[in-house]
C-alpha cells in the first residue's frame, strides 16, 4: 500500500531534453508499430498491443495519448474512450463492453479509461455493490491473464498528479473558453472525495499488479516528463516482447519504407 506516496512528483525534465527524448521515442514507436503490423522487418504480424490509461482528472491522460499516437497512421491504431456504461451495457457483465474494442494480432488499441472503473468510480460513488467491486479484482486479473496468455502486450498507466497541481489545472481549464468543456461539476465532486479515491487507487494497484500486466505509475506534475515516460515505457514493453518472441528489430529506415508503401 501507499505506492502513490512514494512517487516523486517534483521531478522535472528540461524542455530541450524532453523534446529530444520524445522525438527519439516516437521514432522507435513508429518502427515497432510497423513491425507489429507486419509492414516492415520480417513482415509477419506480431502480438496485439493494448495501452490502458487511468489517472486523476486533469492528470494528463489526453496529452499523453495524443503524443503516443502522433507518429502512427490512424488506420493502424484505435483510441477508445469509456465513460459510464449505458443501460444496455449494464445488463451484461461489466467486462463485456470492452471485448469488441480489444486489438487482434497485428493491432493496437489505446484505452482512455477502462475496466478499472469498477474498482474506482463505481466503488467510490456506490454504482457497484461492495460484493461486486470486491470480487472484481480477481475477475480483472484473470481477464488480463487470459489476454496476455493469448499473446497480448498490455501496458497499464496510472497518471499521478498532486492535489495542488490538479487544482491549478482545473482553474486553467475554467479560465480557457476552448478548454472549459473538459471541466465538469463531476470533476469538482470527485476532487472533494480524493481521499476515498486514493484508498481505492492504492488497493487497485496492490491487487491488480501482476507479471503479465504490471502497473506503471507516472509522475505527472511535469507534463513533459509524463509524456516522455509514457512513450518510452510502451517502447520498452514492445521491444522486450518482440525480443522474447524472436522477432528481428525493424531497420532504422522503417519510416522511409512506410512512406514508400503509401
Amino acid at each position: 500500500m501507499n505506492r502513490l506516496s512514494k512517487i516523486d512528483l517534483s521531478q522535472k525534465l528540461p524542455k530541450k531534453e524532453a523534446s529530444a527524448r520524445l522525438d527519439e521515442a516516437l521514432e522507435r514507436l513508429l518502427r515497432l508499430r510497423l513491425t507489429l503490423g507486419g509492414q516492415v522487418g520480417e513482415k509477419r504480424i506480431g502480438p496485439p498491443l493494448c495501452v490502458v490509461f487511468e489517472g486523476w482528472d486533469a492528470s494528463g491522460k489526453g496529452g499523453a495519448i495524443k503524443r503516443l499516437v502522433r507518429p502512427l497512421d490512424p488506420r493502424h491504431v484505435r483510441v477508445a474512450q469509456f465513460a459510464a456504461p449505458t443501460y444496455d451495457e449494464k445488463r451484461h457483465h461489466f467486462l463485456w463492453r470492452f471485448w469488441p474494442v480489444l486489438p487482434g494480432w497485428g493491432g493496437m488499441a489505446v484505452f482512455d479509461r477502462s475496466w478499472y472503473g469498477r474498482v474506482l468510480v463505481e466503488r467510490v460513488e456506490g454504482f457497484a455493490t461492495e460484493r461486486q467491486w470486491s470480487r472484481a479484482y480477481e475477475e480483472i486479473v484473470e481477464f488480463e491473464r487470459t489476454l496476455v496468455a493469448e499473446g497480448m502486450i498490455m501496458v497499464k498507466f496510472w497518471m499521478h498528479v498532486s492535489e495542488e497541481e490538479q487544482l491549478s489545472r482545473f482553474q486553467d481549464r475554467a479560465d480557457d473558453p476552448l478548454r472549459a468543456w473538459k471541466l465538469t461539476d463531476e470533476d469538482w465532486r470527485n476532487r472533494e472525495k480524493r481521499s476515498q479515491y486514493e484508498a481505492a487507487v492504492e488497493e487497485m494497484l496492490a491487487r491488480t499488479d501482476h507479471p503479465g500486466a504490471p502497473w506503471h505509475v507516472v509522475p505527472g506534475d511535469d507534463k513533459r516528463l509524463a509524456r516522455v515516460t509514457v512513450v518510452e515505457t510502451v517502447c520498452a514493453a514492445v521491444e522486450a516482447e518482440l525480443a522474447a518472441r524472436g522477432h528481428e528489430p525493424a531497420p532504422d529506415s522503417a519510416r522511409a519504407d512506410a512512406a514508400a508503401d503509401d
